[in-house]
């Protein structure tokens, strides 16, 4: 039996038992639609040479710089800077996002793509900060190896139940960075 298979019983057990909420057991239950998602239509397209050139070629240009650098990245793209906005939204990266996105048929709601750093790289919609390196979504998939998926907790964004899938991204093996789509749970049904 698979660990998947083993969780997936011990939560049902759980529930059963009434020691997980129902509420918990949706969010299993999203959360494993999603990863299903993901592997089945987005993971196979991650290592296509616009995601991993975009990735590398950003690596390399962020290679040197300290947090201070970073920090002050982040608080250009806060106060709007429109050219370093440009740079991550209208790019080679992001028009293969914004394909990918529309023929998802409103599946995926966004999608941002993030480097070795934690910086953004390219983009389909604007995100509130530059750095993700902060942030669970960057944290627990980058650093934790090839393959790994991380799926946050489902909320409410325009009457629409989405869930910020992350997963990480590899070249020959090894990590080079990472990306988050935002999925609209209702349409997996």
């Amino acid at each position: 039996m698979s660990i998947r298979t083993k969780i997936a019983a011990l939560a049902a057990a759980a529930t059963l038992l009434g020691i997980v909420p129902a509420l918990a057991q949706d969010e299993m239950s999203h959360a494993a639609a999603v990863t299903a998602y993901v592997k089945k239509n987005i993971e196979p397209w991650l290592s296509d040479p616009a995601v991993i050139s975009a990735v590398l070629t950003s690596n390399k240009a962020h290679a040197k710089l300290m947090q201070s650098d970073i920090d002050e990245l982040d608080n250009k793209w806060k106060a709007k800077d429109q050219a370093l906005r440009d740079s991550t939204m209208k790019n080679k990266l992001a028009e293969f996002l914004t394909k990918k996105k529309d023929a998802s048929g409103g599946v995926i709601t966004e999608a941002f793509v993030m480097d070795g750093y934690g910086l953004n790289v390219g983009q389909t919609d604007g995100t509130s900060d530059m750095w993700q390196a902060d942030e669970a979504k960057w944290q627990k998939t980058y650093p934790v190896g090839p393959g790994a998926i991380f799926v946050d907790k489902v909320e409410e964004d325009g009457g629409k139940k989405i869930a910020q899938a992350s997963v990480a991204i590899s070249d020959k093996g090894q990590n080079i960075g990472a990306v988050t789509f935002g999925i609209d749970v209702d349409k997996l049904k």
